[in-house]
């Protein structure tokens, strides 16, 4: 599976640049801008993209992107910490950022007259953070924190284990957090050697969304940013050699969080849609077969759904159940049941035209806002280089067949060759590989 997925077979290229609302250019320093014309809403979102995540992080400093994230808020040259969550506060805009697997964004959402400002803190955080050691201490009990927290969150966790035991040997298997050992030795060469390197004007993409005037945003973007060299070279990263396994944890807790999945498909795909629309058929809601089988008909598990996670050279398809010790083996035959049976029998025309149905309407309705459009082409862009538009989107959601889905059904849900994670109660005692394989 891993070498029919790892061919890339990627979507035929679109000239994004001329898509209709679509404003993309260089500046000229090379970052990558596009913006998104939305002229019916009066907000409009900013988003500085940097491929920089976990998955770009030496070994002895895991949990680094995600702290520079968390640092680039405690002060700059010319604003502290407060005066920027105030600067924002003061004309109702939003102010975060996030970090994932592949890459760190730094957003803003303000009503369009305001967009000026938020440029200007986003680049005075990239620009003029301070990164003084002080606020390196202290933000390294935060995350600390932040850990625990996560570590007592088991069905949160587990999809952690499931990514280690998937990709054992390679970035993509360890956590955005860090461990505690890694974040407690990072020192602030550390942290500055590897901003150094990875935010680099290659590695960046300006993603706008919403209300602007295009010939003013050029000239605001090239004035805030265009002097920025940044440092480092754009990325190689290594491609994931993934496998069957099975990682088990003992951890007090109520329930059996399992994740049984394997490799998905990479961002651009030919496939990525119809790989979607069988996870939604499998566990995408209320109706979805799983859902139906395990918790409505049978009533032994509360929470149960499947989804899909697309990198820029592989993927995750995964499925999470939760439930009691004395109802988990239960719930995983009949989780293996449905498995064999829709890579056995596929799935009818009516299921299926449900499923595209509530996909399209889940992407259509989810960009009615200016913060979800600019995220869409942000990570299209950063990730693939290229973005189509909704109605191109909604097009190939269309044109998937049965075949499609019994195709894909064969190659991702034969439960023997599925990784199997599983945190709760005295894991091991219970055959969970046993009851998914029948």
């Amino acid at each position: 599976m891993a070498d029919e997925v790892r061919r890339l077979d990627l979507l035929e290229a679109t000239d994004w640049a001329r898509l209709p609302g679509i404003e993309a250019f260089a500046l000229s320093n090379g970052v990558r801008v596009v913006a998104e014309a939305m002229p019916a809403v009066r907000s409009v979102a900013i988003g500085l993209w940097v491929l920089a995540g976990s998955r770009h992080e030496p070994e002895a400093l895991q949990g680094v992107s995600h702290f520079v994230e968390h640092l680039m808020f405690k002060g700059t040259e010319r604003r502290s910490a407060r005066e920027i969550a105030e600067a924002m506060d003061a004309v109702g805009g939003q102010l975060n950022a996030f970090t994932s697997k592949e890459y760190t964004c730094f957003h803003a959402r303000v009503l369009d007259e305001h967009l000026p400002l938020a440029v200007d803190v986003i680049a005075d955080m990239l620009l003029a953070s301070l990164l003084r050691a002080e606020d390196i201490e202290r933000e390294r009990g935060v995350i600390q924190e932040e850990i625990g927290h996560y570590e007592d969150t088991p069905d949160e966790l587990v999809h952690d284990l499931f990514a280690q035991a998937m990709w054992p040997n390679h970035p993509l298997g360890r956590s955005v957090l860090g461990t505690r050992a890694s974040i407690a030795q990072l020192g602030r060469e550390d942290i500055l050697r590897y901003l150094r390197s990875a935010y680099a004007a290659a590695n960046t993409v300006i993603a706008v969304a919403g209300n602007f005037n295009p010939g003013e945003l050029r000239e605001l973007l090239e004035r805030q940013f265009g002097s920025w060299r940044g440092g480092g070279s754009s990325r190689e990263d290594a491609v994931p050699q993934s496998g069957r396994s099975t990682a088990l944890r003992s951890k007090d807790a109520e329930l059996l969080h399992v994740c049984l999945g394997g490799e998905g498909l990479p961002v651009g795909h030919k496939d990525i849609y119809a790989l979607s629309v069988l996870s939604n058929i499998l566990g995408g809601g209320p109706s979805s077969r799983l859902f139906q089988e395990i918790r409505e008909e049978r009533g032994l598990a509360y929470s149960v759904f499947a989804y899909t996670a697309s990198y820029r050279d592989s993927g995750a398809f995964v499925i999470y159940c939760g439930a009691g010790p004395e109802r988990i083996q239960a719930a995983l035959r009949v989780l293996g049941g449905e498995l064999r049976k829709i890579c056995r029998s596929g799935v009818d025309a009516r299921e299926l035209s449900r499923a595209k149905e509530q996909f399209k309407s889940n992407i259509t309705m989810a960009l009615e806002s200016s913060g979800a459009r600019m995220n869409r082409i942000g990570r299209a862009v950063l990730l693939s280089g290229k973005v189509i538009s909704i109605d191109q989107v909604l097009e190939r959601i269309d044109r998937i067949e049965l075949a499609d889905i019994s195709r894909l059904a064969s190659q991702f849900c034969d439960p023997e060759r599925l990784t199997l994670a599983a945190i709760g109660p005295d894991p091991d005692r219970h055959d969970l590989r046993g009851a998914i394989t029948g």
